[in-house]
């Protein structure tokens, strides 16, 4: 059964207002990495590659644009009243998508991550699944396959929203647990699970949902 639209547009806002403060602390230290010296504040931009670090500073701040920006663009109001703006808007939110994965990949390629080769590796995938659903959500958008473009778009809308859900997993793990698991250098058995844990069991929630929904109309989205 479909949920009703207010219970949908109130989940989309609580999430929303949730996420907000992440992309505001995102985009401030993405720009302070810009115009600032951070050596000192942060082993991210003391690694001696200031291309990068140049590379993660536009990876934050595009991101945190994207994190800001995707719930709005999900809002079923916004794509009936404002066909124009909910087109203009994903293409800004495509290319945001786009430079947020590109920064992190290159940063990845030539520094890599304080966890190691498998925190690499899951970064490094997150990075090109975002960039994969971007782009198959703009291809099925320009060719007017709605039903693609609406799955690519979820999927674009999961990964946008994983890098915040990561550190919810950390918030609420550390509360319950006091950070069992869990080391500085992200090594601990937490923490690889983690490196796949914030994004892979959602991608994969949403594809049983969407193999759901084809065997039965009524859980469509409405």
């Amino acid at each position: 059964m479909t949920a009703p639209a207010w219970l949908r547009i109130g989940a989309l806002g609580l999430i929303w207002l949730l996420a907000l403060p992440f992309a505001v602390y995102a985009a401030l230290f993405g720009w302070r990495g810009l115009t600032e010296d951070l050596s000192a504040e942060s082993y991210l931009y003391s690694t001696g590659a200031r291309g990068a670090e140049t590379a993660l500073s536009l990876h934050m701040l595009s991101g945190a644009g994207l994190t800001a920006l995707v719930l709005v663009q999900a809002l079923p109001a916004l794509r009936r009243r404002w066909p124009g703006l909910h087109r203009s808007l994903g293409r800004i939110l495509v290319a945001a998508a786009g430079l947020t994965a590109l920064g992190g990949l290159v940063f990845i390629a030539r520094v890599g991550t304080i966890g190691g080769s498998l925190m690499s590796a899951g970064f490094a995938l997150y990075g090109l699944l975002m960039l994969w659903a971007a782009a198959q959500t703009f291809r099925h958008a320009r060719a007017r396959r709605i039903s693609q473009h609406r799955d690519w778009a979820i999927r674009l809308i999961l990964l946008a929203l994983a890098s915040w859900i990561y550190r919810i997993h950390y918030g609420l793990w550390y509360a319950v647990t006091g950070g069992w698991g869990s080391t500085q250098e992200f090594t601990g058995l937490f923490d690889q699970i983690q490196m796949f844990a914030f994004y892979v069991p959602y991608l994969a929630a949403f594809e049983i949902w969407r193999r759901q929904r084809a065997l039965d109309p009524a859980v469509g989205p409405g």
